[in-house]
């Protein structure tokens, strides 16, 4: 099946990990991504390792997947040149520098508007084009510590703690991505190009919404319950015989299902717990009683008892438990690609599934240069002669299988 975004181009001057994230999710629903890289060097992420499979890190191949990778020095006025003539033939442009280099480069937003009216550009930041704190470069922990997300986040009697992995990148990068799809149905509809934004520290705070209006509703800050959810009782980690596990009651009628399977039907009628607003304000004596009941039988055995009560559970998995996980096997999260040096490597899948277009893992990110001489015969109607004359002198970079 062809790709929903088939026939779109990106040309994808970000680097790290929002503005990739974005583009590898737009990759996987068939836009052409052209990402532009420093010769030399590449993506920062290139050099964010251990791990390494040979000598390409792990961080970078996590989100580049799908892409065409070229290499162009944008200080140098050939390499400008280059970038306005592939612009010319693009729908998208997505930028996650730090505000103003692209203007420094020549290829800000009023630049690219002149030679492509209609096209989306995607500026991604720390704290966006506009206040007091524009200036400042973007980091994934500061907005996570800016934004409150550490404040609510980690044990009760603890500090404030970050996400295991880099959350504000990761939701500022889908941000983006919807919102390019938004400006590209615009413009189907009207012809008109636009400037998107997003930032990391909007981001956060936007998605913070049970937090958020705790503090506006009660003007407190809702407190860190570490894996238990602050405003729903029993909805935590407890502890089984052997191992811990997930088991979330979200609703009395799940209280009730849960306290008849771990025998203790009494619960529900008892007055520190017929209502949630009671369970949370005895959750601490609530949840002993549970893990005394839970001490009983393994987790595994729990887990079956409990979905068959219709109560949801979840055993706390490792990645490799994830990997093994035969429902996770079954929705294709797991994929073999070839990659250009190392052979068949093992990636994530695609989450998104549609029924008459393809999201899928096609191509294995590329190797620094590895589609330079394709993507400037393709869009710039060069020859190889003068490919390798860009080359000689340091503008272009190019891979050579050999």
């Amino acid at each position: 099946m062809a790709g929903t975004l088939d026939g779109i181009t990106v040309v994808d001057f970000s680097r790290v990990l929002a503005g990739p994230y974005c583009t590898m999710l737009l990759a996987d629903m068939g836009a052409d991504v052209i990402k532009i890289e420093q010769p030399g060097k590449g993506d920062d992420t290139r050099a964010w390792g251990p791990p390494y499979l040979g000598d390409q890190s792990g961080y970078y191949l996590a989100v580049n997947r799908n892409k065409r990778g070229i290499a162009i020095d944008l200080k140098s006025d050939a390499g400008r040149q280059i970038a306005l003539d592939l612009v010319r033939n693009a729908d998208v442009v997505v930028e996650n520098f730090r505000v103003g280099v692209m203007e420094k480069l020549g290829l800000g937003y009023d630049e690219l508007r002149a030679i492509k009216p209609d096209l989306i550009y995607c500026s991604i930041s720390g704290f966006g084009r506009s206040g007091p704190y524009s200036s400042r470069p973007g980091y994934d922990l500061i907005a996570e510590a800016m934004s409150g997300f550490m404040s609510v986040t980690g044990e009760p009697d603890g500090v404030g703690m970050r996400a295991g992995v880099a959350i504000g990148d990761v939701t500022t990068g889908m941000m983006a991505s919807n919102m390019i799809l938004a400006a590209l149905l615009h413009r189907e509809r009207t012809g008109e190009g636009q400037l998107v934004e997003a930032a990391l520290l909007d981001t956060i705070v936007g998605w913070l919404i049970n937090a958020n209006l705790y503090y506006l509703i009660t003007g407190e800050n809702q407190p860190r319950t570490g894996n238990a959810h602050a405003l729903v009782v029993p909805y935590q980690e407890f502890q089984a015989a052997d191992l811990p596990m997930i088991i979330t009651a979200g609703n009395d009628r799940l209280f009730a299902a849960l306290c008849a399977t771990i025998d203790r039907p009494d619960l529900p009628e008892h007055p520190r717990f017929r209502t949630n607003s009671d369970r949370i304000a005895n959750r601490a004596e609530l949840a002993a009683l549970i893990e005394a009941e839970l001490a009983r039988k393994p987790a595994a055995e729990w887990a079956e008892l409990l979905e068959a009560a219709g109560v949801p559970s979840a055993p706390i998995n490792t990645m490799a438990e994830v990997f093994a996980d035969p429902h996770v096997l079954a929705r294709d999260m797991l994929v073999e690609v070839e990659h250009a040096t190392l052979g068949s490597i093992q990636l994530p899948g695609v989450p998104m599934k549609f029924s008459a277009t393809d999201a899928a893992v096609r191509t294995a990110p590329p190797v620094l240069g590895q589609h330079t001489r394709e993507v400037l015969r393709e869009r710039c109607a060069m020859d190889d002669a003068a490919i390798d004359v860009l080359a000689a002198a340091g503008v272009v970079q190019v891979w050579d299988p050999q």
